[in-house]
């Protein structure tokens, strides 16, 4: 079964690599969002095993959107990243609830693909 994912960025063509860096890594994209406020109708919505969240929102912070994502009762995993290498830390995300943090220009030779796991949601 493929991870579902869920692609939260404000830049069309971030969201648009992402896509294409997920579904070479054998990854369903379900939906993308550019704000906090799709983001959470989408979660809802689609109910993704995994959500990427930009840090960085024009409507809100990714670290809170990921807190919040993360006390879902399906407990969707999620990577933050942002274009800011310095905008948090692994120790950051982790505590935010996400599973790491990657900086935009990683993503293409991250294993992401481990990080979101190979399918399923965990039990919630």
């Amino acid at each position: 079964m493929r991870v579902s994912v869920l692609v939260v960025d404000d830049d069309p063509q971030f969201r648009g690599l992402a896509a294409r860096v997920l579904t070479d890594q054998d990854m369903a994209v379900v939906g993308q969002a550019g704000t906090v406020a799709e983001a959470t109708q989408l979660v809802a919505a689609l109910r993704p095993d995994a959500v990427l969240v930009d840090i960085g929102l024009p409507d809100g912070d990714g670290v809170a959107l990921a807190r919040l994502f993360a006390a879902l009762p399906w407990r969707p995993r999620i990577v933050l990243t942002s274009a800011d290498r310095d905008a948090t830390t692994h120790n950051g995300a982790v505590d935010a609830g996400a599973i790491t943090f990657v900086a935009k220009d990683e993503l293409p030779d991250s294993a992401i693909g481990r990080m979101f796991g190979s399918g399923g949601r965990e039990a919630g």
